[in-house]
């Protein structure tokens, strides 16, 4: 049992969960507004060099879970692709085209926003968005898209599937009280990315 099952964070998947995402032959495209456009396969992409992201994922309905995320900096990722000027966000696809979100490219290009493919050194099961996914500290969870198969520089934010339901697309976090999956306490959150606790 992986450690993100064993705490008991939540599965969810706004658009139908897809079943077991095997890795071997999985392929993530960097495309859009770049030099060179890009497909990396899961090998491809666990053989870079590596990050480990201490940080929360939160989400914004109401939870918030700590751990190690392992990945691959989308700063290093558009270092290899050549990111055109032109280009101002970054929309990522899920699996199976019907997810999407956009971050805008300075947010993108920060240190803990990754390409995650492992928690606390355990590979991402698909309940929790392997065999790849964004991972992204600074926003509310649903622009942390889940098993990513396209990563699209473009020039203007492109509503996705949460957006367009009403959703901010800013997607700052906001002050309140969450539950935190790794002491099962509820607690209070201030404004902005989750790193310490009101109480």
């Amino acid at each position: 049992m992986s450690r993100l099952k064993a705490m008991h964070t939540p599965v969810f998947w706004a658009e139908g969960h897809p079943g077991p995402l095997p890795s071997a032959n999985w392929q993530v495209r960097i495309a859009g507004l770049v030099e060179r456009p890009l497909t990396l396969t899961y090998e491809e992409i666990i053989a870079r060099p590596k990050t480990i992201a201490d940080a929360r994922l939160t989400s914004v309905s109401g939870w918030t879970v700590r751990g190690k995320w392992g990945g691959v900096r989308f700063s290093d990722l558009f270092a290899e692709v050549g990111v055109s000027p032109q280009a101002a966000y970054v929309q990522f696809t899920s699996y199976r085209g019907i997810y999407t979100t956009c971050i805008p490219l300075e947010v993108a290009l920060r240190e803990r926003t990754l390409l995650a493919y492992e928690f606390d050194g355990e590979p991402l099961e698909a309940d929790y968005g392997g065999p790849v996914r964004v991972f992204c500290p600074y926003l509310w969870g649903y622009k942390s898209a889940k098993s990513l198969v396209a990563v699209t520089l473009v020039a203007h934010s492109i509503p996705g599937y949460w957006e367009v339901r009403g959703y901010p697309d800013d997607a700052q976090i906001r002050a309140g009280r969450v539950h935190d999956v790794n002491s099962h306490r509820w607690r209070h959150i201030p404004d902005g990315e989750v790193i310490a606790f009101l109480d």
